[in-house]
């Protein structure tokens, strides 16, 4: 995805607040903004905010998952069902 076409300037956003926030929320694609010509910060909708922050939480999870596989600490399936069971049923 390339950002070029959603890039303003922070005097955009200060003069036109309340028209720069209906953008991001109807294009579902975040505003760069800039100051003095660098990049400095990023806007984006709340709804896109929130998928970022479960993808990342995901993936994080299965980067856990990976360093426990690799230092070997895993178990059986059916050993944890096992146990699983006996607490159940105990």
């Amino acid at each position: 995805m390339r950002y070029s076409s959603q890039v303003k300037p922070i005097s955009y956003l200060k003069a036109n607040a309340a028209e720069v926030l209906l953008q991001p929320a109807a294009q579902r694609e975040p505003l760069v903004i800039t100051q003095n010509g660098e990049a400095k910060a990023v806007l984006q909708d709340v709804a896109s905010f929130e998928e970022t922050q479960e993808t990342l939480a995901l993936l994080k999870i299965l980067a856990l998952g990976n360093q426990d596989i690799e230092a070997g600490r895993v178990k059986p399936a059916g050993e944890v069902l096992a146990r699983l069971r006996a607490k159940r049923d105990a």
